[in-house]
């Protein structure tokens, strides 16, 4: 157990009135959405009494028995803020949890980690001509500055604890917002190996190859995740284009998403259209896991990618990028295999080509 974990564990040592702040409380929307529902479902298992303060909740949160808080439609996220700020002060609790939403609370843990590092590491994707244009759109667009400004007021001295979802995050938070180490605990994601396991593919295997039309001789590659720019999809499917053309027989499996057309542009493109299911978003996405036979994310960057932890859990080899925060639980060429480039196509076909061997 590391220093993080111990705190975490001394605060729910007793039974205490929790509190977790979020803008949409849905499971199945994403990955911080979904951690969020699970922590609750944890805390209330160990007997909290659990508040949720969001803008809306899911239908697919209704089971739960937590004690809700329904901001309703805001103008901007700095209102949501403050109106979170306004209805914990009215309410008698014992510690307080945000998810990178509001500002006012004794654990800050914000799924994005530092929105300065993500703007930068998403300048990536684009042309080099383009990116000083978009330089100067993250320094003086309305909504880059709202960020700023909210990020500012999150993390200003002195301020709750910060948990960051790793060791590379809790580096930017220092770098780039000036938070003192004494501040920062190291808190990785985890997964729930219950849900997610090996165990799994006797149940689902079979039964979703046939559905998502994967041969016995193919390899299926399973893509996780809903912001396909900052998470490679574009790699991934180009990746996938020079395997086919080489003749190599593999499938990309897409779970997530929420503007798939460029994405179907460029299958079309790379002319593996029939070789990738788009999968949209899903319930429950381990018969996808089981189904595979490797994973694949090239992120830009992602604080500890959940999808690839959930993976490893699984059973699937991965492959994902030196970006992403899950990389410092894996061992290269062990767990799985690390990018060095989420651009670079030609180093992640040759990787996958790599994980076709049984």
């Amino acid at each position: 157990m590391n220093e993080g974990e111990a705190l975490i564990q001394e605060l729910l040592d007793a039974r205490k009135k929790l509190f977790s702040v979020i803008d949409q409380f849905d499971p199945h929307r994403g990955g911080a959405e979904r951690w969020t529902a699970d922590f609750a479902e944890q805390l209330l298992g160990r007997g909290h009494e659990v508040h949720v303060v969001a803008c809306n909740f899911a239908p697919a949160a209704d089971p739960l028995p937590i004690v809700a808080h329904a901001l309703g439609r805001v103008r901007s996220r700095l209102q949501f803020a403050a109106e979170a700020e306004k209805c914990l002060r009215a309410l008698d609790l014992d510690v307080t949890h945000d998810m990178g939403s509001g500002w006012y609370c004794d654990l800050f843990m914000s799924h994005d980690g530092s929105r300065l590092a993500q703007w930068e590491h998403k300048l990536r994707v684009l042309p080099a001509w383009l990116r000083p244009v978009k330089r100067q759109l993250i320094r003086w667009a309305p909504r880059y500055r709202e960020f700023r400004t909210l990020l500012g007021r999150q993390l200003a001295e002195p301020g709750p604890l910060v948990l960051a979802l790793s060791r590379a995050i809790a580096a930017d938070f220092q770098r780039l917002h000036g938070v003192r180490a004494e501040r920062i605990r190291v808190v990785h994601n985890g997964v729930d190996t219950a849900r997610f396991s090996p165990d799994h593919r006797a149940a689902y295997r079979d039964e979703f190859r046939r559905k998502l039309r994967v041969g016995d001789q193919e390899t299926a590659f399973l893509f996780v995740g809903h912001d396909g720019v900052r998470k490679g999809l574009s790699t991934a499917i180009r990746a996938l284009g020079r395997l086919v053309a080489d003749g190599h027989r593999a499938r990309l499996i897409v779970v997530g998403g929420r503007r798939l057309k460029p994405y179907v542009r460029l299958a079309r493109q790379c002319r593996v259209a029939d070789q990738i299911h788009f999968a949209g978003a899903v319930e429950n996405p381990g018969p996808y896991y089981a189904a595979a036979d490797a994973f694949v994310l090239p992120t830009f960057y992602d604080p500890c990618s959940l999808s690839v932890l959930e993976a490893m859990a699984a059973g699937l080899p991965s492959i994902t990028t030196g970006a992403n925060g899950a990389a410092e639980l894996m061992t290269d060429e062990v767990h799985g295999l690390i990018l060095s480039d989420p651009a670079d196509e030609q180093q992640l076909a040759s990787l996958m080509g790599r994980l076709e061997d049984p």
